[in-house]
């Protein structure tokens, strides 16, 4: 990966043996997972999960989210991940299934100094919303889904931007670029200066082929094909 780069690269998942091996990567820099990555991976312990995922992972910040609904019920959610370790950061969604925004609580909970991921966040007013409750001095996250934003057919560059500046107000706030669909992202996000992108490993998997020779890159592709021609066993004459 070219070393300019400035951005943090998070990887983000629920695979222990993953995590272990990005991290071995040496060039991964923190851990995200949600719930549908766990399910996913099979998890059927919450805790057990998170205990040896902290294991593996030591001191790299690794964000944990919350499974309710109810907002009372997230902040006692909260205050057990929180208390898992000094590198969690609790991730709470932007509002629950009901459209009830969840601004009041991410305040309450910034007050009592939680490291937050505040997900699921694809609008301007909530990332100014997000930034504006959390309390000066705490590190936080907050989690712009640049991914599904595109899957709309709109382009997140412009949101991102605007993100970027809004995060710098707050001390210790940093962007996080998430739902990542390719590597180029990863460039994106760089030159747009967001802070962290989180991606998925077959994604980063991709990194040897960062500014590959295309030339290279025809060849082998070519290669790929005739190597499956191969494999089919068949041809289009006989």
């Amino acid at each position: 990966m070219d070393k300019n780069f400035k951005i943090e690269l998070y990887s983000d998942g629920a695979v222990i043996e993953d995590m272990v091996a990005m991290k071995s990567q040496g060039n991964i820099t923190g851990f995200t997972t949600n719930p549908t990555l766990m399910k996913k991976a099979g998890i059927d312990n919450y805790i057990e999960f998170a205990h040896e995922a902290l294991s593996q992972v030591g001191d790299l910040p690794i964000s944990f989210e919350v499974f309710a609904d109810d907002f009372e019920t997230m902040e006692k959610e909260a205050l057990k991940l929180a208390s898992l370790g000094d590198n969690v950061f609790v991730k709470i969604p932007i509002t629950n299934t009901l459209g009830e925004s969840a601004i009041p609580l991410i305040r309450k909970l910034s007050e009592k100094n939680l490291k937050l991921n505040i997900t699921a966040i694809l609008t301007k007013e909530q990332v100014i919303a997000t930034v504006d409750a959390l309390k000066a001095g705490t590190e936080n996250i907050v989690s712009v889904f640049a991914g599904r934003i595109a899957d709309t057919g709109i382009n997140p560059e412009p949101l991102m931007t605007e993100a970027v500046e809004l995060c710098k107000a707050k001390r210790k706030t940093k962007l996080l670029w998430a739902s990542t669909r390719e590597l180029y992202n990863i460039v994106q996000a760089d030159q747009l200066g967001v802070d962290i992108i989180t991606v998925p490993p077959e994604i980063l998997a991709k990194l040897k082929m960062y500014q590959m020779d295309l030339k290279e890159l025809s060849l082998e592709t070519v290669k790929m094909f005739n190597q499956d021609v191969k494999n089919l066993g068949f041809s289009i004459l006989n």
